[in-house]
């Protein structure tokens, strides 16, 4: 066992583990560490804890200091610092003519580092934008192109549930969402259906994924071979994992009833697929 601190950068971001190294911090605290990019300050979300060693992945960092109100000065004045430096790069990037979109720009604590982040449809040859923002501000300079999910995530927005993105709001991580998500919830494979406002598949088929898996094993298929209450044999035309009522086109009758999956008896099930065109027609609302 080991104790760690856990520290967010970002209102929605990552949870990364340091060693309080005899501190006591609590959480909304704020901390003064080191990370990969320089020293930094992050908020407490996780007090002084005890996880097992397998839960973590390197060498423990210890935290520097809990962050003093000069610290948070500090970091107040660096947000004006990003704002500024935004501004310039904007006007960097249209002198030059680059096609590229800035989103972000995050200053390290100790000022040792601007990081730039921008999308962009093709790779895009920065280098003399990097000396340019580097005369400028005089330290070091990253620029990072990141995909189109990240850029709503950092940027947020509305989704067509009229809530926030989920990626804004709660998610810490993205997770993998799959054309066969779509299909298996019985949703229409139009990408103007099952995309977001990134334009890659909605988060929230991840997230009731598992929900769908569970009917899935209850609910006979589109195609599925049943035997009705009155000993029929029926073919389900048609199959509503939420309510759980089933179409059924039974070989005595052409008009089709409607029963409950557990009013019937399964003979064979079929399984659910996507077919090679709707995975090259989709295949785009796949990527990262």
């Amino acid at each position: 066992m080991k104790e760690i601190v856990g520290v967010r950068f970002k209102s929605v971001g990552k949870i990364y583990y340091f060693s309080p190294d005899g501190l006591t911090a609590n959480v909304g605290d704020h901390a003064i560490v080191e990370t990969v990019r320089g020293v930094e300050c992050g908020e407490v979300v996780i007090a002084n804890r005890e996880i097992n060693d397998n839960q973590i992945a390197a060498p423990l960092k210890p935290i520097i200091r809990i962050a003093t109100p000069a610290d948070m000065k500090v970091v107040e004045k660096n947000k004006q610092r990003e704002k500024d430096a935004f501004k310039v790069c904007e006007e960097k990037i249209a002198a030059r003519g680059l096609k590229m979109n800035l989103v972000e720009v995050e200053c390290t604590f100790d000022n040792n580092k601007l990081l730039f982040y921008f999308t962009a449809e093709n790779r895009v040859d920065f280098r003399e934008l990097v000396k340019d923002l580097a005369a400028v501000f005089r330290t070091r300079i990253e620029l990072r192109q990141i995909g189109v999910r990240d850029e709503a995530k950092i940027l947020g927005g509305l989704g067509i549930c009229g809530r926030e993105f989920c990626c804004k709001g709660y998610m810490g991580d993205f997770q993998p969402v799959s054309i066969k998500m779509a299909k298996e919830q019985g949703l229409s494979l139009n990408p103007t259906k099952i995309s977001g406002t990134c334009g890659r598949l909605m988060c929230c088929l991840k997230n009731e994924q598992n929900a769908y898996e569970a009917l899935l094993k209850i609910t006979p298929k589109v195609g599925a071979i049943v035997v009705t209450p009155d000993g029929d044999r029926g073919r389900v035309e048609d199959a509503n994992l939420i309510t759980g009522k089933l179409r059924i086109k039974t070989d005595k009758s052409e008009v089709p009833v409607t029963l409950d999956r557990s009013e019937v008896k399964l003979l064979k099930d079929v399984e659910i697929r996507v077919n090679k065109e709707e995975l090259r027609a989709l295949k785009n609302l796949e990527d990262k």
